[in-house]
């Protein structure tokens, strides 16, 4: 059985100039990229990621968001900033990502674990079917998507891990709260996010 790498949500709308940007979001993109290009066939079997992908997500966009479950709006579909971030495109130039996971078309999902290849193939049945064990999950948000992505993880069946030096936290309470909430779930914390509020 394998190790796949899920990298959750590197947009630019998550990033610094974004329409929900989390600092040190950038940074961690690149760093991301890095990791995915030096550790695919190494560290990983697979290297997938996952995007937010709206259309029409509901309550999900708010004028007065909550940031809880509501959101301005971010990463619509087809918009600039829900491309991915110019610092992790040198992973996907290099192909080290084998597949792309959408999510969040008409809900908020924030769980790569909702969303599905362009074949309609879900997260879960694609690791599955490539004989993936184990998960480590980096990305954007830590105390959001990450984390929503790594305790689905576990249940579906993966052992999980997420490698924090690689996450960015929108606020450091939430991000406590979110590293305590995946410890619990048995989750493997390795490093630290970046939280710069």
């Amino acid at each position: 059985m394998h190790r796949a790498l899920i990298v959750v949500d590197v947009q630019k709308d998550f990033c610094e100039g974004g329409s929900v940007p989390v600092k040190g979001g950038a940074e961690r993109a690149g760093a991301i990229a890095a990791l995915a290009n030096r550790a695919r066939g190494a560290r990983y079997a697979h290297v997938v990621a996952t995007r937010d992908h709206h259309i029409d997500p509901g309550g999900h966009f708010s004028d007065h968001p909550d940031f809880r479950d509501s959101f301005p709006v971010h990463c619509v579909a087809g918009s600039a900033g829900s491309e991915f971030h110019p610092a992790f495109q040198p992973a996907m130039a290099s192909g080290a990502v084998d597949e792309v996971f959408y999510k969040g078309a008409h809900s908020a999902s924030k769980s790569g674990f909702e969303g599905a290849a362009v074949d309609g193939t879900g997260l879960a049945a694609w690791l599955h079917a490539h004989q993936v064990s184990k998960i480590d999950v980096v990305g954007i948000a830590t105390d959001h998507c990450v984390k929503a992505t790594a305790l689905d993880g576990v249940k579906a069946g993966f052992e999980a891990r997420v490698l924090l030096d690689y996450t960015a936290g929108v606020a450091h309470d939430s991000t406590e709260a979110a590293m305590a909430e995946m410890r619990d779930a048995g989750i493997e914390l390795t490093g630290a996010p970046v939280v710069l509020v």
